[in-house]
């Protein structure tokens, strides 16, 4: 087995790092990868990112939004947290998250852990509660299994960050089950509860290797090429960090928002699709010298995000539409 230790902690390059060595190295044995990255959230290949992400708190704290090429929920991860992934040429494994796992809860069952367990289809457990959840992903003859160690994580960011209103979005997309969640941390014998996230990746590359000392298994260690690099740069720009892939991807959904305001309520109905308005609907007992269907048609095609409407709303006199509605607050009502 050969390895490699992600020197970045941008989430978008990781995982162009992760497809990028899935795709193009001649694997003649399994590679196994780990890296970790400032506040993120990763969505499922087949989420509706919107219906997952707390946006408003998103946005205010920083918190990075991509999505990944493998199914399953939504995750958050910070610099508390450590992502694991095993690349090997057999397919047929797809969907066998026990056996990909397996090495990990050994390695944890070694560092006192020894509550961990699998459970349910792609979830590790302790306790009861869930520290690490699995996702798989297949293409031209090779798999990758990743998943996530929640060693220290920021447990109360994970509940704002990842809570939407149900009643909000409804959606086609595979929608995220909310687990009790747990950091690893306590569960570890004393003499390892205190490793910073690279020093428990180390020892647990250790346990796996059997040595005492990374050191000793260097030359199983690959190294990025200038090529490599460059490659995986594209990737980051075509996917991970760019908007039409991380929203536009999303399924179909429909989002309802209703809000009163002194000068009457506006109740809207707002369809999207590929991440942009494709109908919108105004109800409510709003005053307006204008019909409001205008403004609908204005937004048809407009992308469903903050920037984006304000951009275009600033180009309208929304007065017309919703008399004595200030315009700023007509946008957070919609977004």
């Amino acid at each position: 087995m050969i390895f490699y230790r992600m020197k970045s902690h941008d989430i978008g390059r990781n995982l162009a790092t992760e497809q990028y060595l899935m795709n193009h190295l001649n694997l003649t044995e399994p590679l196994l990868l780990f890296y970790y990255q400032t506040p993120c959230i990763i969505v499922g290949r087949n989420q509706n990112t919107l219906e997952e992400v707390n946006q408003d708190y998103v946005a205010e704290h920083d918190i990075t939004v991509t999505r990944r090429l493998s199914g399953g929920g939504a995750v958050f991860d910070d610099l508390g947290n450590l992502s694991f992934s095993f690349v090997i040429n057999n397919p047929d494994e797809f969907g066998d998250f026990k056996t990909f796992t397996q090495p990990i809860v050994d390695a944890l069952h070694e560092m006192g852990a020894t509550g961990v367990e699998v459970s349910g289809r792609n979830d590790l457990l302790v306790d009861g509660k869930k520290f690490s959840g699995n996702a798989m992903y297949t293409k031209n003859g090779k798999i990758f299994s990743h998943g996530t160690l929640m060693l220290d994580v920021d447990l109360d960011v994970v509940t704002h960050a990842l809570n939407v209103p149900e009643d909000k979005i409804k959606s086609k997309g595979i929608k995220s089950v909310r687990s009790r969640v747990t950091n690893l941390k306590p569960y570890l014998s004393p003499e390892y509860q205190d490793l910073a996230v690279p020093e428990f990746r180390d020892t647990i590359l250790k346990k796996l290797y059997g040595v005492d000392d990374v050191a000793q298994i260097a030359d199983k260690e690959y190294q990025l090429t200038q090529e490599d690099e460059a490659a995986i740069e594209d990737l980051v720009t075509k996917y991970y960090h760019n908007w039409e892939w991380v929203y536009g991807s999303s399924p179909e959904f429909t989002v309802k928002k209703r809000q009163h305001f002194d000068a009457g309520t506006i109740d809207a109905r707002i369809l999207v699709k590929s991440g942009k308005i494709q109908q919108i609907t105004f109800f409510g007992d709003f005053f307006g010298t204008k019909d409001v269907a205008e403004l609908a048609q204005q937004l048809v095609g407009v992308r469903y995000d903050e920037k984006t409407l304000a951009k275009t709303l600033q180009m309208i006199n929304t007065d017309n539409y919703f008399a004595e509605i200030p315009k700023q607050q007509l946008l957070k009502l919609l977004v």
